[in-house]
């Protein structure tokens, strides 16, 4: 499955099926907090929530494809990418793109 940010697929013609998309919703770790918390007083990057964040992307990115994959595209163009901070400590990733079948 070819997944762009761009709208068009160089050499390609398709025509547009949906809307993909997936999302994860992934709660913080008390432990984590506290050593993170620790680490925003010094500064540097916050690893271990940077890991969270990426682990996150890439289960939503999968759903997406698999939602995709559902729909019979052939690839996703106009592939975004939102986070947002959700009540109880929690980060919601959302992933979202045209799912496109080639003609």
């Amino acid at each position: 499955m070819l997944l762009t940010t761009t709208e068009n697929i160089p050499g390609k013609q398709y025509e547009i099926i949906g809307i993909a998309k997936g999302s994860m919703i992934q709660t913080k770790n008390i432990g984590r907090d506290i050593g993170q918390g620790l680490k925003s007083m010094v500064g540097g990057e916050l690893t271990t929530y940077t890991q969270m964040m990426n682990e996150s992307r890439a289960i939503a990115t999968k759903r997406m494809v698999e939602d995709a994959e559902s729909m019979g595209a052939d690839a996703i163009v106009m592939v975004r990418y939102n986070s947002a901070a959700v009540p109880a400590g929690a980060a919601e990733t959302t992933v979202y793109g045209t799912a496109v079948k080639y003609v």
